[in-house]
């Protein structure tokens, strides 16, 4: 099971303001798949890539909205623990802060 498993109340800083998401990471068949839950609409995460490093996972994936617009966007994170912190990026707009916090069990 990758560090990443688990529910996880995630905020990201973006240019018109903070959402709050709800990421949920699993374990199927050995590999991890996910779900992202925020502003009223449930989607799948994709391309999700675990890598262990220093202290952690160094964890990556894609996943697609409609609100508050359609976005394509993809996320590269770090997670130490019970915290996770990195970015996301929507095509060439500028980078969006984000940080985590799995819940507990």
């Amino acid at each position: 099971m990758t560090a990443i498993a688990g529910i996880w109340d995630v905020e990201l800083k973006t240019p018109i303001g903070s959402l709050a998401v709800v990421y949920t990471f699993v374990d199927t068949d050995g590999a991890p798949a996910g779900t992202a839950n925020g502003r009223g609409e449930t989607v799948p995460l994709h391309d999700i890539v675990v890598d262990d490093v220093a202290g952690g996972e160094h964890v990556t994936w894609r996943q697609s909205v409609t609100k508050p617009m359609r976005l394509n966007l993809d996320f590269d994170v770090t997670v130490a623990g019970d915290s996770l912190s990195g970015h996301s990026r929507a095509g060439k707009l500028p980078r969006t802060r984000v940080t985590g916090t799995r819940r507990a069990a």
